[in-house]
């Protein structure tokens, strides 16, 4: 329950080892800042528009464009072909893969973004996991601290798992599709194929190819 493999295809990242040996998805993240320390060779294969800062501690791979204005402080691994656009904020303890679009006005902190993963446009990913071909829409935000700081724990049907992290936004399956302006809470798991509709509030754990709808009821009045 809640491995790695149930949500993500690890043929479709380079650093399956990330992965190896977790009792659960989310531990992954704790894993992050060391496999950098230990795996990451700085440099710069991609092609620069213009002049983005980008520290020594960032790989960009073969075919990626960085665009003048994005900020890329790193430690951070960004794979082949990929789009680092003007505005995109790429902090510490970044993997991306390859194919991956990083956004506009968009941050990341401590994350994995599998291969083809698509955050185009003013998101917050924070200490999460995003599986192959996730998209989110516009506005997402994976928020991933608590109110009260303290441990965040994945609340199922049977009693809540402790996580041991302080930080910890969401596990984002393979091929999910997140709506424009949707928050996702700390500790959220969706499941591969899901779907979740603009402006939702979501905490908790969502199974497989599940749909979130969001109802409303709107008035139509005339002005005077």
């Amino acid at each position: 329950m809640f491995a790695a493999a149930d949500f993500l295809d690890l043929e479709h990242t380079a650093h399956p080892k990330l992965f190896e040996s977790q009792n659960y998805v989310w531990d992954a993240l704790k894993q992050i800042e060391r496999y950098l320390q230990f795996r990451l060779k700085p440099g710069i294969l991609g092609e620069l528009m213009g002049k983005p800062f980008i520290s020594h501690q960032v790989f960009i791979g073969r075919g990626t464009i960085v665009e003048q204005g994005a900020v890329l402080k790193g430690p951070a691994w960004i794979g082949e072909n990929c789009r680092v656009r003007s505005g995109c904020y790429v902090r510490e303890n970044v993997i991306a893969g390859n194919g991956v679009v990083m956004g506009n006005s968009c941050e990341f902190k401590n994350c994995i973004l599998f291969d083809e993963v698509q955050v185009p446009h003013f998101n917050y990913v924070g200490d999460s996991i995003l599986g192959h071909h996730a998209h989110l829409g516009a506005g997402v935000i994976l928020s991933n601290v608590k109110l009260d700081h303290s441990e965040i724990a994945v609340v199922t049907s049977d009693g809540d798992i402790p996580t041991g992290l302080r930080k910890f936004g969401a596990i984002v399956g393979d091929r999910t599709e997140i709506g424009c302006n949707v928050v996702i809470n700390p500790g959220s798991v969706l499941g591969r194929d899901c779907m979740i509709y603009p402006t939702v509030n979501f905490r908790g754990v969502l199974s497989h190819g599940s749909v979130v709808k969001l109802r409303q009821e709107l008035q139509v009045l005339e002005k005077r």
